[in-house]
């Protein structure tokens, strides 16, 4: 098994603007990661993908590993073809949540035909579509209906769904991984952390993850998908360093029983 890496653009969230692309581009490129894209700019609905960026993306990524978080605006066929293009030029795979395929678990409701339709242009453009952990039983039935899907592990989803194990996460979906979202949280939200985040998912799941993942020979994609930090980690890793590092003297108290994970901005 190989894994080569890239960073997901949420990294930027807040800070890139629309002539920053190269810079950001050529900072990962100097750190020696590729690119996962999102498809837009944080505040923007403006998509990345449509026909006009096509040549600025290229340049700009040039001799980079790419990849393309696919669009999760409800995105039409014509659309769905317009970024499959993109991602043939860019020699680039598609990670595809499953309401873009119009497939809700929550809702109960599958069109497989716009999903067959997709997956088949996909495959027909040589384009490695993998689908992003979600409801476990869903994404299973679709990898039953199609075999050219491959999966894209999300430690961070797998890691607080009550309904199943991390464990079960990995055993059903090792063997046709191909892409992984490398996050952490807290047990309660989908926070984004980067992954190792004190306090975070147990390393055994890290271990267990890998272990299994090595079993398999797949050509793996490990992409590190965190957002900025909120204010409740920047405040604990500056705590940790003014008190558990350096020993300070009155380190505040929190409140007993309060959970700071619980602070969720709009």
């Amino acid at each position: 098994m190989r894994i080569r890496y890239v960073v997901s653009t949420t990294v930027f969230w807040w800070r890139e603007h629309h002539l920053s692309f190269e810079q950001e581009c050529e900072f990962l490129r100097n750190l020696g990661y590729g690119i996962e894209l999102r498809p837009n700019i944080m505040g923007h609905n403006d998509c990345r993908y449509v026909h006009r960026n096509w040549s600025r993306l290229r340049e700009a990524t040039r001799d980079m590993l790419v990849s393309l978080h696919g669009r999760n605006d409800g995105p039409t066929m014509e659309e769905w073809t317009e970024q499959l293009e993109c991602a043939k030029l860019l020699g680039a795979p598609i990670i595809a949540k499953l309401e873009s395929l119009c497939i809700s678990e929550k809702l109960g409701i599958a069109d497989w035909g716009f999903a067959g339709d997709v997956i088949a242009l996909a495959k027909e453009r040589d384009v490695q579509l993998c689908l992003e952990t979600g409801s476990l039983p869903a994404v299973l039935r679709i990898g039953e209906r199609f075999d050219s899907i491959g999966y894209c592990f999300d430690t961070g989803f797998a890691h607080i769904d009550p309904s199943h194990s991390f464990r079960e996460y990995v055993d059903k979906l090792a063997p046709r991984t191909t892409y992984l979202h490398l996050t952490d949280n807290y047990g309660l939200f989908d926070d984004h952390e980067p992954p190792g985040a004190r306090g975070g998912m147990p390393r055994e799941n890290w271990e267990y993850l890998i272990a299994t993942l090595q079993k398999y020979d797949n050509d793996v994609i490990g992409a590190l998908e965190m957002s900025p930090c909120m204010p409740g980690p920047m405040i604990r890793q500056g705590s940790i360093f003014l008190f558990d590092v350096l020993g300070w003297p009155d380190k505040p108290a929190k409140k007993a029983g309060y959970n700071e994970t619980s602070y969720r901005p709009t």
